[in-house]
């Protein structure tokens, strides 16, 4: 894991260093030379926070409508049960 620094004005002139450094690692953004904020990939987010997502999120994230889903058909239906 590399741990990436870049000041605020870096950060805004570059910012697509900063996400490509963040695939390596953190990047700490500072104010006046004192860390103020830390850039991470979303994965890594994720396993940080141990985020379980929810059905929604993962149906409203983008690419979504690309993926093919194939629901295999109950074959076992539910009978009227015997009471007597």
């Amino acid at each position: 894991m590399t741990i990436t620094t870049l000041s605020s004005r870096q950060f805004n002139q570059d910012t697509s260093k900063a996400k490509k450094a963040a695939k390596s690692g953190p990047v700490f953004i500072t104010d006046r030379g004192r860390p103020a904020h830390v850039l991470l990939t979303f994965e890594e987010y994720k396993k940080i926070r141990g985020i379980r997502m929810k059905i929604a999120d993962l149906l409203a994230m983008p690419g979504v409508e690309d993926i093919e889903l194939e629901i295999p058909q109950m074959r076992d239906l539910a009978q009227s049960a015997d009471l007597s």
